[in-house]
């Protein structure tokens, strides 16, 4: 093998390597590139990679992450998810499988209101499974629900994913965000679909919460936690993303927005005090700094890659797949997913986007289409063993009788969901390309 492709290859390699013996990524991902590029290129590397990282610290875009990460913990910390829920539980608890129904249904607004998983899967882990085991609801079904929901915050806007993926790959965040929509609503069907179906067929799975519960709370009291519950939260969602899509603000300025805004709905709920504040702020701080340490990292580490003929590797190696581009599609979907194992999704979109995107263009597929197969492939990384964030924040916070072989058993089905939405998308880009085509045009 030539020097071209020994050192590209082995750099992947000790990526893995590294991750895998449990050092943070973005030390591991800027270290191989200072290593490498002092052996390849000496000291001169060192103010290259300094130039390479102060460019991608004067993004613009990349200021929204820590507003957005504000908007969607001080939402979380309002309380708001709890009267959401409190709500949909009310609403839906006397269907087959109505708990489960309720909780995609509020992961799915506390999704667009956060876009961490993180909080989405903690919170709806203390808020929806003590309710349905309580009601007798099968451990892996209350499990699955709860994690493929609370993963559903990765991909609807306004997604952090979606905000990191954008300047690298050089496509619009605001078209993204479009794009991202239905299929985000897609998985959340889907979810919702299983659970009802499964449900109906065996109600033991499911069972549906008792006629003298549903009547001891009136319909003002059920009434009034509905409007008060739901509609706050969507509101405040609904403003920042139609000033997004409206071209009134840039997605930064919305987000800006949004962290207002959610300071506002904590005063409303009377949950602000300087406490929840500071708490607020030292989160998003300890967030932002981590995921802006992989990102300067990742930067490193691609530059070094490309700069030792790591695309030109990657592109001969994937356009050597058989049955042409489709071929090469499903290579890339299958590498995606099998990163997702060992690789946080941050790492994996800073690694993959400056390789596959290039080859994606060169094979005639749509920017906006293969990001958001690539962002949707990614939701699974938080659901597949043995690196499943997701998976170890709900076992964190489950009681003891909900053990580790019961969450694993409980996502697979979701898992297949998801690829099922995926494959979806394949075949009908139109799930994907129909609301920007719309806004945008072609």
């Amino acid at each position: 093998m030539e020097l071209e492709a020994i050192l590209p290859a082995l750099m992947f390699a000790l990526v893995l390597v590294g991750v895998l013996s449990g050092y943070p990524i973005g030390f591991v991902l800027g270290g191989l590139a200072l290593s490498f590029g002092l052996v390849c290129w000496g000291p001169q590397v060192i103010p290259a990679l300094f130039f390479r990282c102060f460019m991608v610290l004067k993004t613009y875009i990349f200021a929204a992450i820590p507003l957005f990460v504000f908007m969607g913990i001080m939402l979380e910390r309002s309380g708001s998810s709890e009267r959401l829920f409190h709500a949909a539980h009310l609403l839906m608890g006397g269907l087959r499988g109505g708990l489960g129904i309720a909780t995609i249904f509020v992961c799915t607004i506390f999704a667009a209101a956060t876009g961490i998983v993180g909080a989405s899967v903690v919170t709806m882990g203390l808020l929806a499974l003590p309710p349905m085991l309580k009601r007798g609801y099968n451990k892996e079904l209350a499990s699955g629900c709860i994690l493929a929901g609370g993963t559903l915050g990765i991909l609807i806007p306004p997604s952090i994913m979606i905000v990191v993926y954008g300047p690298m790959a050089n496509i619009s965040v605001a078209r993204l965000f479009f794009g991202a929509f239905t299929p985000g609503l897609l998985l959340a069907g889907l979810y919702v679909a299983y659970i009802a179906i499964r449900c109906f067929f065996q109600p033991h799975l499911g069972p549906p919460m008792p006629v003298e519960d549903r009547k001891a709370v009136s319909l003002s009291r059920k009434l009034y936690l509905t409007i008060t519950g739901l509609v706050p939260p969507v509101f405040l969602i609904m403003s920042v993303l139609g000033m997004i899509f409206m071209g009134v603000a840039a997605p930064t300025e919305a987000a800006a927005l949004g962290a207002f805004a959610a300071i506002l709905l904590a005063v409303g709920y009377r949950k602000l005090n300087w406490h929840s504040l500071k708490d607020v702020t030292y989160t998003t701080v300890r967030i932002t700094s981590m995921i802006m340490f992989v990102v300067l990292g990742a930067s490193m580490f691609t530059s070094v890659f490309m700069g030792l003929g790591g695309g030109h590797f990657v592109k001969d190696l994937l356009l050597a797949v058989p049955f042409g581009r489709w071929g090469v599609l499903i290579a890339m979907m299958v590498i995606v997913f099998i990163l997702g194992m060992f690789i946080d999704w941050i790492g994996i979109v800073l690694i993959i986007v400056p390789l596959f995107t290039p080859i994606a263009a060169t094979l005639g597929f749509d920017a906006i289409w293969f990001a958001l197969l690539v962002m949707i492939n990614l939701q699974m990384s938080y659901l597949t063993p043995p690196f499943a964030y997701a998976i170890f924040y709900l076992r964190g916070i489950a009681p003891p009788e909900v053990t580790i072989a019961h969450i694993y058993r409980g996502v697979i089905p979701f898992v297949l969901l998801q690829w099922t939405g995926l494959i979806l998308c394949i075949f009908f880009p139109q799930i994907i390309l129909w609301l920007p085509g719309m806004m945008f045009g072609q």
